[in-house]
């Protein structure tokens, strides 16, 4: 999946989020009596007027946030912070009806041809889900171990801030000046949340106290030689610029200061802040804590899956899969010879170390060996079963040691849009024996190609394609995609060790039991441990695994339901696209009716795939 801590950074541009799916608006029709020619003309006119509106209205939204700009690699407001606060966010939600209010008043829905029709129609859904997730702003907790605050920060400078010149540099020691006033803005929307009963479980504060204390590690917080982690990012990029050493001693001088008298007390408030909030907090886990907890997760289902499917029905759907993908387990413990039930083969595979690497510098660095290794490899077949490949290049990294206790398993960073920056698959090596050999190559692909890679970089590599809807985040298409490009691969002939291909089904049994997890947690009022219990006997993944994933879950709601509802779909639609299209099926078109508008909602998915069948049958 794609870093988490964009969504604080970028958090005020909700108008470039497209999640949840309404009817659009369709204008009335074309006055009558004018020639074909003329109806063209004008037709070609307005569809290239509504390009540059949507060109005008997406740096306009871009501008509003400085985080999100240097997400696109452009070079503005390098001195600043996204502003976090209500007031802001407000203005947020006038900016979004603003521009709705604008298409919808400028453009004529029927005038425009098909592309932009689709383009109007996002356009549309964007807006009027921006508007409603105004109704739960406060609701997503600002620190957690996923995609908070406290790690964003960092994250952000080392990964995002880029340092080409001495501007470069004054802005990112800028930057460090801001954070404090940043951090106290977040600190009272946090506050403020609690006062209302929203806020996170008590296992959570320890994650985050953890990384906000691991900031404040290293020269010039502590005695240590080694330098705190930000002023070694600065040190590192200013090295890589020509500038009299002098003025590079003072440019240091001058970070140093702004981390003693900026981040320092910025982190030790929150530290403070976290340690009040956790002697009141509770260990009830799910989004039915909230106030009006169930409009609010049924709410999080409908943007993050696109359909109406109910709780109820998605814990359903998430039982019968697991059943179904035991069986197919089974079939391979028989394969392999192993004797005992499944769940003794899952012991197997989580204690026996011909399954993972040294636990040491050299057996990281050879996971990320072979990693790299699998999708050189799958590069190399692309052209069998795709028409489009992506030009940005892919790196395989690991998780910085900072955050590689709280963060995530894997996932993945788009490239920068001008290709400053690599598209990047992060592995989570902090406990080696969480990172098993036989789901390396499901891993792979699902973050790197033909999984999100492929899927993400070719979406902002598109021409003729509003850079709104590039760059749009439709979560069950991105993660429904990420798990559809675990199996494609096992159709062209991957997974040749038996070992391997019970790795894709582990990965696809963890994506099902989410299904059942999720909807426990945060509707049927599981517990964290029963959660947990229930990975533990259905899946093979180990302990730890299995505690980092339901913690996540409880942060995000509705989120981890996605993977597996929009990879039935594209299975859907491929398979009723093959048995009406018949013998001329080509996987390779099928693929770019996916992949050529950028991300879209579910069921838009199903409109493009049956307009293309019909003009093969």
């Amino acid at each position: 999946m794609e870093i988490m801590m964009k969504r604080i950074l970028v958090a005020s541009t909700s108008v470039l989020i497209l999640t949840a799916c309404q009817q659009s608006s369709q204008p009335s029709k074309s006055s009558v009596g004018e020639t074909t020619e003329t109806v063209t003309t004008a037709n070609e006119n307005i569809n290239s007027a509504l390009d540059q509106w949507f060109e005008e209205a997406f740096m306009e939204a871009a501008r509003r946030s400085p985080g999100y700009l240097a997400q696109l690699g452009i070079k503005e407001r390098m001195d600043e912070w996204d502003d976090p606060s209500r007031e802001f966010a407000l203005k947020s939600i006038a900016f979004n009806q603003s521009k709705l209010d604008e298409l919808r008043d400028r453009f004529n829905f029927e005038d425009l041809d098909p592309s932009h029709q689709l383009s109007y129609r996002l356009y549309e859904k964007q807006a009027q889900n921006a508007i409603e997730a105004g109704k739960w702003w406060g609701y997503g907790y600002s620190f957690n171990q996923m995609f908070g605050v406290q790690s964003g920060i960092p994250t952000f400078m080392l990964n995002r801030h880029r340092i080409d010149n001495k501007t470069d540099a004054e802005t990112y020691i800028a930057r460090l000046n801001g954070i404090k006033d940043y951090m106290g803005t977040v600190l009272a929307n946090s506050q403020a949340s609690a006062e209302q009963g929203i806020m996170p479980p008590k296992f959570v504060y320890n994650h985050v106290i953890r990384d906000a204390r691991n900031v404040l590690t290293g020269t010039p917080f502590d005695a240590s030689e080694t330098p705190n982690l930000l002023l070694n990012d600065f040190q590192s990029k200013l090295g890589e610029i020509d500038l009299p050493q002098s003025e590079k001693e003072d440019l240091i001088e001058q970070a140093t200061a702004a981390l003693i008298n900026s981040v320092k007390p910025a982190y030790e408030d929150l530290i403070s802040a976290m340690e009040a909030q956790q002697a009141v907090a509770t260990d009830d886990d799910g989004a039915w804590k909230l106030p009006n907890g169930g409009e609010y997760y049924a709410f999080q289902l409908n943007r993050m899956t696109t359909t109406d499917l109910s709780a109820d029905e998605i814990h359903e759907l998430g039982l019968a899969e697991v059943a179904r993908i035991q069986n197919e387990m089974r079939a391979i413990m028989q394969k392999v010879g192993f004797e005992g039930s499944l769940q003794e083969f899952f012991a197997f595979l989580k204690t026996d170390p011909q399954f993972t690497y040294e636990d040491s510098d050299a057996g990281r660095q050879s996971y990320l060996d072979e990693a790299t290794r699998i999708i050189d490899v799958m590069a190399t077949r692309l052209d069998d079963v795709f028409l489009k490949k992506p030009k940005a290049e892919l790196e395989v990294r690991r998780v910085e040691a900072f955050r590689e206790k709280s963060a995530g398993k894997a996932f993945y960073n788009r490239p920068a849009q001008d290709g400053s920056r690599p598209g990047v698959y992060y592995a989570n090596l902090y406990k080696i024996t969480d990172m098993p050999k036989y789901q390396m190559e499901a891993l792979a692909y699902h973050e790197g190609i033909p999984g999100h890679h492929m899927q993400l970089a070719i979406s902002q590599e598109l021409e003729g394609v509003p850079q709104f809807q590039k760059y749009g985040r439709v979560t069950a298409y991105t993660e429904g995609w990420g798990l559809y490009s675990e199996y494609l691969p096992k159709e062209m002939g991957f997974y040749e060790d038996p070992y391997s291909d019970f790795g894709r089904l582990a990965m696809e049994i963890w994506r099902a039991a989410r299904l059942v997890v999720d909807t426990g947690l945060h509707h049927k009022k599981w517990t964290r441990q029963e959660a947990i219990d229930y990975l533990l006997e259905n899946t093979p993944n180990p302990e730890n695994d299995c505690v980092k994933a339901i913690e996540r879950y409880i942060v995000m709601p509705g989120q981890a339901t996605a993977y597996k509802i929009g990879m039935i779909k594209i299975l859907e639609l491929r398979e009723n696209a093959k048995a009406a299209i018949g013998d001329d099926f080509d996987i390779r078109e099928f693929h770019d009716v996916i992949l050529e508008t950028g991300p879209v909602p579910l069921d838009i998915m199903e409109e493009r795939v049956e307009d293309w069948v019909r003009t093969k049958t």
